[in-house]
């Protein structure tokens, strides 16, 4: 299938100039879509200019969507970006259901796709390709290839995946570098790459040095100013800026998150609503902050904001 290279294009100008945003899914309080809401979040997260949009992906519990949320979330998405910026959305499971959300986000006009890990099981390298394989020939968008839990490209693996084509891209989470050195070094030239870690400012000068200087940032979706202080500061080389925010905000944000599994979603919607974001509680089988890490989260935002010169 014959892809147009204007989104990889685009993509790698928005890498460049700034974050890569992964929206907040909405949800009322009892649980169900509020559209309304998720519309709102998505308009404030373009106003702060990221590089990309990326609805319906880990960090917008896209685990927890069926296909109708699904396909509100995306449209809304789309239209809201407006051909400003690319809008990348996550598809998942295996490969089947993989495609039937892909036809879901081509018909909302989605720009490219995110192949978030399968589901389950752990898989050969041979089956990781395949994987792939079949989602890029059942689709006309571009495919990012996200290699994290029981997904990991070896080099070998990893030419083959980068010969598919529709395959423009590999988001990392595993931060193994020496192996990501080595698929960088082994790619074509213009394939993209970015740094998927949880919590990904942490580790983002050291993705810098082997090539990966693009990265997604759940900060971004609760507090931009803190983000995109940090996003000039690395790519100014300001050191001191970029090792105060590591210091005084990211690594406690890291310690918080650290505390209870699910908390890389949960506090990030908890942050949003502590400064009046309408997002709503995350949907089980995560849960949301207890009282006590709920009072040092807002503790630490409110200093962080302060760094930056930015109110709760």
């Amino acid at each position: 299938m014959t892809l147009d290279p204007e989104t990889a294009r685009r993509l790698r100008d928005g890498m460049a100039r700034g974050v890569l945003s992964f929206p907040l899914t909405s949800f009322h309080d009892d649980g169900t879509l509020d559209p309304d809401g998720f519309r709102a979040h998505v308009a404030a997260q373009i106003a702060t200019g990221p590089g990309a949009l990326f609805p319906a992906c880990g960090t917008g519990e896209f685990f927890s969507l069926d296909e109708d949320e699904y396909r509100q979330v995306v449209t809304i998405a789309v239209e809201e970006a407006g051909g400003r910026l690319p809008v990348v959305a996550g598809i998942g499971y295996g490969w089947a259901q993989a495609v039937r959300f892909a036809r879901i986000a081509e018909e909302a006009g989605a720009d490219a796709l995110l192949v978030l890990p399968h589901y389950l099981v752990a898989a050969p390298q041979d089956g990781l390709v395949a994987q792939l394989e079949q989602i890029a020939a059942r689709t006309r968008l571009p495919l990012i290839a996200y290699q994290r839990g029981q997904v990991a490209f070896g080099v070998g693996a990893f030419r083959r995946v980068a010969e598919i084509p529709g395959v423009i891209g590999l988001k990392d989470g595993h931060s193994d570098l020496d192996r990501l050195q080595r698929l960088t070094l082994t790619a074509p030239e213009g394939f993209l790459f970015f740094n998927g870690a949880s919590t990904a400012e942490i580790q983002a000068r050291a993705y810098a040095t082997v090539g990966v200087p693009a990265y997604s940032s759940a900060v971004h979706a609760f507090a931009p100013e803190i983000a995109n202080a940090f996003f000039t500061a690395l790519r100014d080389g300001d050191d001191g800026m970029v090792g105060k925010l590591l210091h005084d905000f990211y690594v406690p944000l890291v310690e918080l998150r650290d505390r209870v599994p699910g908390y890389a979603v949960s506090l990030v919607k908890a942050a949003a609503r502590l400064r009046g974001r309408p997002v709503g509680p995350v949907r089980a089988p995560l849960t949301d902050p207890s009282a006590a890490d709920l009072a040092d989260l807002e503790q630490l935002l409110v200093s962080g904001l302060d760094l930056v010169g930015a109110d709760l």
